[in-house]
């Protein structure tokens, strides 16, 4: 198999083409044509290819002369991607559509640079993804025929309002000052044990940073601790860029690597009793007096126990720590970005994050609605360990599915998607464990959208191994790829999809589909609407839910890294710094 390549944006060279009845093209047969090709190549046979005894070598001259005529007189001329028509017929047939669509800006981004896979890259795909035949195909399929018309096709794909919103982090002249002494401190020192998922570390980090800061102490690099579930022994520096890390909050927290040698043998101060919705005011009053007994404080069980309604100042901290601090290791980042490329090397892509792995419908007390085999997989692991339970007992599994509290699974994923425009050929990443009941369990999916990928499809056989036993790097290229997307769905919030949501915005609101689980699975389970009108119906649910900008003055309790507005993004042209 040869290379691939994308074209720039840039090349100005036409391709014209022209559809031809396939009856047509039957009428002259491949070898005519393989003998056409090689004998204009060579010089020798000439002669041949004009011997008036070989009638099939006349109609295939004539055949080819046809379609030049043809193609002169009617002038179809179309990119080099066979795209041009497309955008203009899109343009006329609304005339609400803006010269410039968001659809035509995907793709144009999705060529900005040269994707080469080599000959490896392309076996490794064809075997990965033989189920669904190739990887992207020959061209980008950005508008097909699927049912819905081009209209939805582009409304899909089209990028919500942000209203002109943008990062603003314009901290206070007070804090600024404060500042300045917290770059000199040397007697403090704050040590952090974070555990979990990946985005629960993440969560707890960005906490650690904000606590450090409302106690003016040196933060010692968090601690990753081992998780039993994974054995993931991955470091801090493993998953995260450590310089990164230090270089972006140095004029707001002092980070080191270790702590220094006069307090090696100093025995830390542990405390692991922080409630709920902690405030700056009972930190400071509980854990200031710690330092003055050995100078090193050690938090454990950080878990979101620090108040979500801070002080404007450190929630803007909290988003810098989030968005531009915490950013992943560059070989991490490395192996992320190269298969985000590869999933928008011929077009937009949709990412999926599916919680349909045991545990959750186990936590949930949810059912997965695969057949009875698997509710009674699930009730009986319920049973046995009735700790996992988060959901009240009290709800029985259908009660909580219609209060929106279950996952959605693949069936009602796929539902959902199609009613909301998305063309059958799109490209669709999947992040997530294994789901309960393996790929029986992805069958609706793969049979109505076939282009159904994840990182051990797309990834060569080796790329993936020197992360083998390593979760959170898995997830965080996972959470690369995802984020990265041109449409992300979670199918049941959860610390990804809600980082997600949050890192989407803070770079221009990108689109995400929130179900609307509570009001639209009673339209799932009406059997008496057509088509037509469930699909109004469900976009009519999730006019408001598609990543458009949500202000966190209204969700307070709320998290201000999934919703950044206002305390981290302006639409304001200059800011006004208090």
């Amino acid at each position: 198999m040869g290379t691939w390549k994308t074209r720039s944006s840039s090349n100005k060279k036409k391709v014209c083409y022209i559809s031809v009845p396939a009856l047509i093209i039957k009428s002259v047969s491949s070898s005519s044509l393989h003998s056409f090709l090689h004998n204009r190549s060579s010089k020798k046979n000439t002669n041949k290819f004009f011997n008036l005894v070989n009638p099939k070598l006349w109609a295939l001259l004539l055949f080819l002369l046809t379609i030049l005529g043809i193609s002169l007189r009617l002038g179809l001329c179309l990119s080099p991607f066979g795209f041009g028509d497309h955008k203009s017929q899109l343009q006329s047939s609304d005339s609400n559509v803006p010269p410039k669509s968001h659809l035509s800006i995907a793709f144009r981004r999705s060529n900005t640079t040269q994707v080469e896979i080599s000959n490896a890259k392309d076996r490794s795909l064809d075997t990965g993804v033989e189920k669904n035949e190739t990887f992207g195909g020959v061209q980008s399929h950005l508008i097909t025929s699927n049912g819905n018309g081009q209209g939805d096709i582009y409304e899909f794909w089209k990028q919500p309002d942000g209203l002109g919103y943008k990062p603003c982090l314009d901290f206070s002249i007070g804090y600024r000052r404060e500042s300045k002494k917290i770059a000199t401190e040397r007697r403090r020192y704050l040590m952090v044990v974070v555990s979990g998922g990946l985005n629960q570390q993440k969560i707890q980090i960005v906490d650690a940073v904000v606590i450090a800061r409302i106690l003016g102490a040196v933060l010692v690099v968090p601690i990753l601790q081992i998780n039993l579930i994974w054995g993931d022994e991955s470091e801090f520096s493993d998953i995260f860029d450590l310089e990164q890390f230090k270089s972006v909050l140095a004029n707001d927290v002092k980070i080191v690597s270790l702590l220094p040698a006069s307090k090696l043998m100093t025995r830390p101060s542990e405390e692991g009793g922080m409630p709920f919705n902690a405030s700056p005011q009972w930190i400071r009053s509980h854990y200031l007096k710690r330092f003055n007994k050995e100078g090193v404080l050690l938090l454990r069980r950080l878990d979101s126990r620090l108040s979500k309604d801070l002080p404007s100042d450190l929630q803007k901290l909290r988003c810098k720590v989030a968005f531009e601090a915490l950013k992943f290791s560059p070989r991490v980042m490395e192996m992320g970005k190269k298969l985000a490329e590869r999933m928008r090397s011929k077009g937009p892509y949709i990412a999926l994050h599916l919680r349909m792995e045991k545990d959750v419908w186990v936590r949930t007390g949810c059912l997965s609605g695969l057949s009875s085999k698997y509710d009674e997989i699930v009730n009986m692991e319920r049973i046995k360990r009735p700790e996992l339970l988060t959901a009240k007992s009290s709800m029985t599994s259908n009660e909580r599915k219609l209060a929106g509290l279950c996952p959605l699974n693949a069936k009602e994923v796929t539902r959902l998607l199609r009613a909301l425009g998305a063309p059958r050929d799109a490209r669709i990443y999947w992040a997530g464990g294994e789901p309960l009941g393996g790929k029986e369990a992805l069958k609706p999916l793969t049979s109505e959208f076939p282009h159904l990928y994840n990182k051990y499809d797309i990834a060569l056989p080796l790329e993936l191994k020197p992360f083998a036993k390593r979760a959170s790097i898995m997830a965080a290229i996972d959470y690369i790829v995802c984020k990265e997307s041109d449409v992300f769905m979670a199918s049941h919030g959860g610390n990804m999809g809600h980082a997600i949501q949050g890192h989407r915005a803070y770079e221009g609101h990108k689109k995400i589909i929130t179900p609307n689980k509570r009001h639209m699975l009673p339209y799932f389970a009406n059997t008496s609407m057509s088509k037509t009108e469930f699909e109004k119906m469900i976009k009519k649910l999730h006019r408001q839910s598609l990543g458009q900008p949500e202000l966190r003055i209204s969700k307070a309790g709320r998290d201000v890294t999934k919703y950044p507005v206002p305390e981290c993004m302006s639409n304001q042209v200059t800011s006004t710094i208090i």
